[in-house]
């Protein structure tokens, strides 16, 4: 027997919804119908198109086509036992038979059990970024047809916003020997009172005092490790990020992004007497004004760490 993709011939990958399947089908054959189509092989393509859509559009029909599994077109495969035992009670050998002749006699009270894939769930899997750096086990309450069931997950480090785990064989059952179903996590991060997250880098903002952002300072600020020093040149901007390599969230490969501290220069609601008269002598002694082009620096940024 020869092995035909019928979702190669209808243009649509296997995972298509039953109205994709419908929409190239009937493109198909619009485009290849004899009466339209001059084509030497219009006649033969337009069957081909009718074949594919007449055991796709059937659901039954197509649980036990996807249970071939893929491979090759033309490729000589044999059908599973059952299969070949049910179709020759009616004197006809698996050999010399055709496939959309075998899919077509299930519908004809071969009493061939059809293999049906499990049903598969789709949950989201809302987590702290902290879990996302250590990876947690979750539990996740499913309702099933057995009236449902509680089920331990365990997420890995380096999970992502947005990222889908698939936990294949945790969904619904599969019948007459069909496979199990699949549970599909949609990853989300719960926002962070200090991190915010890009990925596998994080980033936080760093308030700075105009003396230290002047100066420079080493100061400590706080990782998913525990608080780190870092170093702030001398003369750093508001809005200048700098960064500590490699203390951000794992990307599953065994690395991990970067950590940015975003800088903000504050200064204070109230000033002392003290503090206003060292002011007023600085805005004597200084010739700097920021609104002036040839005072601003080209640097926009620094890697510490």
């Amino acid at each position: 027997m020869k092995y035909k993709d019928y979702y190669a011939q209808l243009g649509v990958p296997r995972d298509a919804s039953l109205d994709l399947i419908k929409k190239a089908y009937r493109k198909l054959a619009r485009q290849h119908h004899p009466d339209v189509s001059k084509a030497p092989d219009s006649e033969e393509k337009f069957k081909a198109a009718a074949e594919a859509y007449a055991t796709l559009k059937n659901p039954e029909k197509r649980a036990a086509y996807d249970q071939l599994g893929t491979r090759p077109a033309g490729e000589d495969f044999s059908p599973p036992p059952q299969w070949a035992s049910s179709f020759g009670a009616d004197g006809g050998g698996s050999g010399d038979i055709d496939l959309a002749d075998l899919l077509a006699a299930m519908g004809r009270g071969h009493g061939l059990p059809i293999p049906a894939h499990g049903r598969d769930y789709e949950t989201d899997a809302r987590i702290q970024v902290e879990d996302a750096y250590r990876g947690t086990t979750l539990k996740l309450d499913l309702a099933d047809a057995g009236g449902g069931r509680l089920l331990e997950v365990t997420i890995p480090p380096g999970v992502s916003e947005g990222q889908k785990l698939r936990l294949r064989g945790k969904g619904g059952k599969g019948r007459n020997g069909g496979t199990d179903g699949d549970i599909y996590l949609h990853i989300t991060l719960m926002p962070h009172p200090v991190f915010r997250v890009d990925r596998h880098d994080l980033y936080f903002d760093l308030a700075l005092t105009p003396w230290e952002a002047a100066l420079g300072a080493e100061l400590k600020v706080p990782t998913l490790d525990g608080p780190v020093m870092l170093t702030v040149p001398p003369s750093t901007r508001s809005g200048r990020k700098l960064r500590l390599r490699g203390r951000g969230l794992p990307d599953g490969k065994g690395e991990r992004g970067n950590l940015y501290a975003s800088i903000q220069i504050d200064v204070p609601a109230v000033l002392t007497e003290r503090e206003r008269d060292l002011f007023s002598q600085l805005a004597q002694a200084s010739h700097f004004n920021p609104r002036l082009p040839d005072t601003k620096e080209t640097s926009h940024g620094s890697e510490t760490g």
